[in-house]
């Protein structure tokens, strides 16, 4: 539980307003939750439950359409009118946007839905409101359930000809409109194609693709180049497992063929069980091969999620229409045989993170980059290298509350910079990278965004097609820790005598400039370094054969300028003879002997394997005697992302404990925080900030840089502040709300704007406080009542709405205070009544009152 925050309050000249934070990244709100959109050039269309929306590509509000009218089917001509009214009438139907699909040839938009039955209109493309067609028909799911996909496909017959495909969940329930055992089928998207648009009608029949048996519930499909992809989840049966399958169709002949085409695999989620599901796709851009990208459900839920990387490419070799769960050419009833076709393994995990819920791929270069919004409303950026290695995920944005990011995201197609993120009823256009942040050649290069580049000519940081000459620096084709590593490498000789080179490499790609230019400088204390006969610098390398063959038993620094076009960097290197390097092996020794440029084997520092190490070679027991401390437990072990200041860490063996170090799921580089009041048993420490919400691991630190315990601390939203009940003061302050006093107001002040503590951020609330004249009393009435007595107490009208809990009423009586219980508050235009009653007091008049609020306490005389 997150204890709640300190509230501040800011005195202004002006009347306060409503201050949520101007979002750095475009957005539009729209009237309800986004229901599908689709991106089609400079255009990006919306349908939520009521509105059709047509903004730009950077989402200026171009019109919107009411989804909302009168609709009338005629029984003979079976043609459907869907009138749209204006706002102020009266409208009985809603249409229910299934299907929105671009037709950018045709320059038409396809929006099919339900009213009351199927419904499809064909709208312009450059203006929506213009409608070319419509129809009632049924394309696409008849509910609003996520479990079906609509995308247009190509199936080359004497010409290519485009299809819509839908997949929608099969065993429907019955209705008066539609039922159908069909899962998948191929409509037409115009009039020419062997019958009417929208028509199911091939060149010669009417085909599709059933579920044999149970029901399908389909997540993505794609087509590249005459391939077709479909992804569904299938239930788990009698004595089954829940199982994603993969279908594949190719796109080279009539609707009936490309149909019966089809191929099926199962996809298989490491470490799954019988629960597992797919719940986003995105297929990786480029190849061969074809690769893809599923964020499963491992636990059924939203806890326990991984993006997985698998190869889907066709395989042909399995026979056709033969699948164990879809049929095209559907044989009676029992006539398929047990389950067939490959099973896909995932070639790469890329990362494990609770509740991821979409994802969006593109390459860049060799890199593959990954976008993923999750169910808190964060959008992650994973940068992926040819070998599958993932770097450390980054934050492009996070949401103030939890709004779940819509199973689906897409690309800014005008300028490809951007990605179009829907939340709940909000649509993001957020930056695929934040280049000119970083403002060194070293600070582009460490943030290791393959879409960054550092230009050489403006001295920035940026994208390489804002560099408009070809000398510029970016990221190596493979993830590397260090823009520059080196090591030092003895030739064999006689008697062990040999000489020493260095060898430099550059951890980097370059423009064709920085190429063409490149250079190496070496400058020591020594005379002369590199002998003359050095081979030149050739990028990525260079080498200097050291002119001494032998190194001081202390080491020798060097400086290394390395010149890249217009660009110049500097390393200071220390080389040590590698033999030199002496001493019990640890791991402090280890990292010494590898920083130094030599290899460390077999428990020793030598010249035989000089050179960069990768892994976890260094890990070792470290030789100190500690005893090893526990975690019990962390308070709070719940926080915001803005962290938590003096949280309280308890546990065993804690005396030697230096910090506390927090690491995310994935293996980026820790946080770590220094402890204070340390008792051996129980110590103190700061909770940092964090980009990402969810849950972190945390262990304790010991001198010798290793970390023992397992305990978790979960980040999630920060706390917000919508609303302020009262929202208005008395000048003089000290109106209680819940567990803070107003302040007072400066007389020339009209308002104060309210705002969240929380740790070491102020969070603005959206409501602020107004300040009014302070309650007038003005008299009050007395009546018996048997044994007590009812007290009416008049106060002027005024805009405090203040209610009978803020106000304290004691009659008086000869020096005698009796508390005067509240009871009820009553208003007229010109005046507010308090009734109260004071109990068993027979023979007292009170003709005398004492009134309290926060701000005053004042005596009345009847």
């Amino acid at each position: 539980m997150i204890l709640l925050p300190g509230l501040l309050l800011v005195l202004w000249g002006e009347p306060g307003r409503c201050l949520e934070e101007k979002e750095e990244n475009g957005g539009f709100t729209f009237d309800g939750d986004i229901r599908h959109f689709a991106v089609a050039g400079d255009a990006v269309f919306v349908a939520t439950e009521e509105r059709l929306y047509q903004l730009s590509h950077d989402l200026t509000l171009i019109q919107s359409l009411t989804q909302r009218g009168v609709f009338t089917a005629g029984h003979q001509t079976q043609e459907a009118v869907f009138t749209r009214v204006p706002e102020t009438e009266e409208r009985n139907a809603t249409l229910r946007v299934n299907v929105l699909l671009p037709l950018v040839a045709d320059r038409s938009l396809v929006s099919c839905g339900v009213i009351e039955c199927g419904y499809c209109e064909v709208l312009d493309l450059r203006n929506i409101s213009h409608v070319r067609y419509r129809e009632h028909i049924l394309v696409g799911s008849p509910w609003s359930s996520s479990a079906s996909v609509a995308f247009l496909v190509d199936v080359e017959q004497r010409k290519t000809e485009t299809y819509i495909l839908t997949a929608t969940q099969h065993e429907l329930p019955r209705s008066s409109c539609f039922f159908a055992r069909e899962a998948v089928k191929l409509h037409n998207s115009n009039e020419g194609q062997g019958g009417s648009i929208f028509s199911l009608i091939g060149e010669f029949t009417t085909s599709s693709i059933q579920r044999i048996k149970g029901s399908a519930e389909f997540v993505d499909g794609f087509q590249i180049d005459l391939n077709i992809y479909l992804f569904a989840n299938l239930p788990a049966g009698d004595n089954s497992n829940n199982r994603v399958r993969l279908i594949w169709l190719e796109g080279k002949t009539n609707k009936k063929e490309t149909l019966q085409s089809l191929r099926g695999a199962t996809l298989r989620v490491s470490g799954g069980g019988a629960r597992s599901r797919l719940v986003a796709s995105a297929v990786v851009p480029g190849g061969p091969p074809v690769l893809w990208s599923g964020v499963f459900s491992v636990d059924g839920g939203r806890t326990d999620t991984r993006l997985l990387l698998f190869d889907i490419s066709p395989d042909l070799s399995v026979a056709a229409d033969a699948d164990p769960d879809f049929c095209s050419a559907c044989p009676p009833a029992g006539g398929r045989g047990a389950p067939g076709g490959p099973t896909l393994q995932p070639t790469a995990v890329l990362l494990k993170q609770s509740f991821m819920t979409s994802v969006l791929a593109v390459r860049q270069k060799a890199w593959m980059v990954f976008f993923i919004g999750t169910g808190d409303g964060q959008l992650i950026k994973l940068a992926v290298d040819q070998n599958y290695r993932a770097l450390c995920p980054r934050v492009l944005y996070r949401a103030d509350g939890d709004r779940q990011v819509f199973p689906r995201m897409l690309l800014d197609q005008v300028d490809l910079k951007h990605v179009y993120l829907p939340l709940q009823n909000q649509m993001k256009r957020v930056p695929v990278s934040r280049c000119s942040s970083h403002a060194s050649v070293q600070a582009c290069w460490s943030a290791q965004d393959p879409f960054c580049v550092w230009c050489g000519s403006r001295r920035s940081c940026t994208f390489e097609d804002d560099c408009q000459d070809s000398d510029w620096i970016s990221v190596p084709e493979d993830s590397q820790p260090k823009m520059v590593s080196y090591k030092v490498v003895k030739d064999g000789g006689g008697g062990g005598v040999g000489r020493l080179t260095l060898v430099i490499q550059t951890h980097l790609t370059v423009g064709r400039e920085a190429r063409a230019n490149f250079s190496c400088q070496f400058t020591s204390s020594s005379s002369e370094l590199c002998s003359p006969q050095s081979p030149p610098a050739q990028f990525p390398q260079c080498t200097c054969v050291l002119s001494n063959g032998t190194l001081p038993a202390e080491g020798r620094t060097v400086t290394l300028t390395l010149r890249l076009g217009s660009t110049e960097l500097s390393e200071q290197l220390h080389l040590s003879g590698c033999s030199d390097i002496r001493g019990p092996p640890t791991s402090v020794l280890c990292r010494r002997c590898v920083a130094a440029g030599c290899g460390w084997s077999q428990n020793a520092c030598s010249w035989a394997a000089a050179g960069p190490e990768e892994g976890d070679v260094c890990r070792m027991e470290s030789g100190m005697n500690f005893s090893r401390p526990e975690i019990s437990s962390i308070a709070p072990s719940v926080v915001s992302f803005y962290g938590r200041n003096h949280a309280v860490l308890s546990g065993y063996n804690l005396g030697a404990v230096t910090g506390v170090r927090i690491r995310a799921d994935t293996d980026c580089a820790p946080r770590e925080s220094p402890v204070w009041n340390n008792v051996g048993v129980e110590l103190t420490f700061h909770i940092p900030g964090a980009d990402n919400k969810g849950a972190v691991s945390v262990c304790v630190l010991l001198p010798d840089g290793s970390c023992h315990g397992n305990a978790t601390i979960t980040y999630q939203s920060a706390p917000s502040c919508t609303d302020v009940v009262p929202s208005c003061s008395w000048i003089s302050g000290n109106r209680e709300n819940l567990t803070y006093d107003t302040p007072a107001a400066d007389r020339n002040t009209g308002s104060s704007s309210v705002f969240l503590k929380v740790a070491n951020e102020t969070l603005a609330c959206s409501t602020a406080m107004t300040y009014y004249p302070d309650p007038e009393f003005t008299s009050f009435t007395s009546t018996r009542t048997g044994d007590g007595v009812r007290i009416t107490l008049q106060k002027k009208a005024d805009r405090l709405q203040m209610s009978p809990a803020e106000v304290s009423v004691w009659g008086v009586e000869e020096g005698r205070s009796y508390p005067c219980i509240m009871e009820a508050k009553e208003s007229s235009n010109e005046t507010d009544f308090f009734i109260c009653e004071i109990q068993q007091t027979p023979n007292a008049k009170f003709q005398h009152l004492r009134v309290n609020i926060p701000v005053q306490e004042r005596e009345m005389k009847y």
